[in-house]
C-alpha cells in the first residue's frame, strides 16, 4: 500500500510541475517562434539594404545578414531561457562559450587575422584582379582575392600566394591605379660636355617617344656633380596597362639617348673609375708630347 501511495504522491508531483511550467513553456515557445520570424525579417532587410552599399561586393551583404539572423535568433532563445527560469543554465553556456572563445581564439589567430584582413580588403578594394602591384616584395598582377590568402601571378609566371595580414601590415604598391607610370631615367654626362645641350637633345629625344602623354611635364634635372660626371634624370609619363608598356618606354629612351649623344657627340660616363686621358678638357699623351719644364 505505502508503495501505492509514493506513486501517486510522485505522479501528483509531476501534475503540478507540468500545470506550473506549461505556461512558461508556451511562452518560452511563442518566444522562439517570434525572434525567429524577427531574425527573418531583420535577415532580408539587412540583405537588400547591404546588397546597394555594396554592390560589387555580395559576400559581404550575405555575411553581414548572416550575422543579423543569427543576433536575433540567439537573443530569442536567451530570452526563452529566462523565461523557463534557466538562468543557471544560461549562466553556464555563456561561461562555456566564452572559455571555448578564448580557446579558439589562440588556435585560429592567424586565421581570424587573415580572413579580417581579407573583409578589409574586399570592402576598401585598393586593387582589383589584373591589376599590377608589388606586395611583400612579390611584383606581378592579381589573380585571385580570397578571405584568407591573395594570389598573385609573377612576371617568371608563378602564382605567389600572400597572407592577407601582411598586405595590412607592410606597405604595397599598386601601379595600375592611375592607368600611367613614370618613366624615371637616370644617367650621367662627362666634365667637358655642354649641360645645355644635354638638357635640350634629352629633352627632345622623350618627346618622340610615341607613348609618352602629351599632357604631362616632362621633367629634367641635374642630379649630383659626382666623382667623374655630371649626373642627370629624366621623367615622363607613359600609359600602363601592362609591364611591357614601362619596359618598352625604359628600352626606347635609353637606344635614343645613346645614339643622340654620339650624333652631338655627348659622352655618357661610366659607373667605373677609368683613367682616360683623352676625354674633353682632358691631353691624349699618345697625340700630344708631354713637355716638362726644366730649371
Amino acid at each position: 500500500m505505502n508503495s501505492f501511495k509514493d506513486i501517486e504522491t510522485l505522479l501528483d508531483k509531476w501534475q503540478h510541475s507540468i500545470f506550473g511550467y506549461l505556461p512558461k513553456i508556451i511562452l518560452a515557445l511563442l518566444v522562439i517562434v517570434v525572434f525567429y520570424f524577427i531574425a527573418k525579417l531583420f535577415r532580408n532587410f539587412s540583405l537588400k539594404f547591404y546588397s546597394r552599399v555594396f554592390k560589387k561586393q555580395s559576400d559581404i551583404a550575405k555575411i553581414i545578414s548572416v550575422v543579423v539572423y543569427f543576433f536575433f535568433l540567439l537573443s530569442g532563445v536567451f530570452l526563452a531561457l529566462e523565461v523557463l527560469g534557466l538562468e543557471g543554465v544560461l549562466t553556464k553556456l555563456l561561461a562555456g562559450a566564452g572559455i571555448i572563445g578564448i580557446v579558439a581564439g589562440f588556435a585560429f589567430k592567424d586565421i581570424a587575422s587573415n580572413a579580417f584582413a581579407g573583409f578589409l580588403l574586399n570592402v576598401q578594394r585598393p586593387f582589383k584582379d589584373g591589376d599590377w602591384v608589388e606586395i611583400d616584395g612579390v611584383f606581378g598582377t592579381i589573380k585571385d582575392i580570397s578571405w584568407i590568402t591573395t594570389s598573385i601571378k609573377t612576371i617568371s609566371g608563378q602564382e605567389v600566394f600572400v597572407p592577407n595580414q601582411l598586405i595590412y601590415n607592410n606597405v604595397f604598391t599598386n601601379y595600375s591605379t592611375f592607368s600611367k607610370r613614370r618613366v624615371i631615367f637616370k644617367s650621367g654626362v662627362s666634365y667637358g660636355d655642354d649641360l645645355d645641350l644635354v638638357r635640350k637633345v634629352t629633352l627632345e629625344e622623350v618627346d618622340k617617344i610615341d607613348a609618352v602623354l602629351k599632357d604631362e611635364i616632362i621633367d629634367f634635372y641635374f642630379t649630383e656633380i659626382s666623382s667623374s660626371a655630371y649626373n642627370f634624370e629624366v621623367r615622363f609619363w607613359v600609359q600602363f596597362n601592362h609591364q611591357k608598356d614601362y619596359l618598352n618606354a625604359m628600352n626606347e629612351i635609353i637606344t635614343r639617348i645613346k645614339k643622340r649623344f654620339e650624333k652631338e657627340d655627348i659622352s655618357l660616363a661610366y659607373n667605373v673609375t677609368t683613367l682616360d686621358f683623352g676625354v674633353k678638357g682632358g691631353v691624349n699623351i699618345f697625340d700630344k708630347p708631354i713637355v716638362t719644364k726644366t730649371e
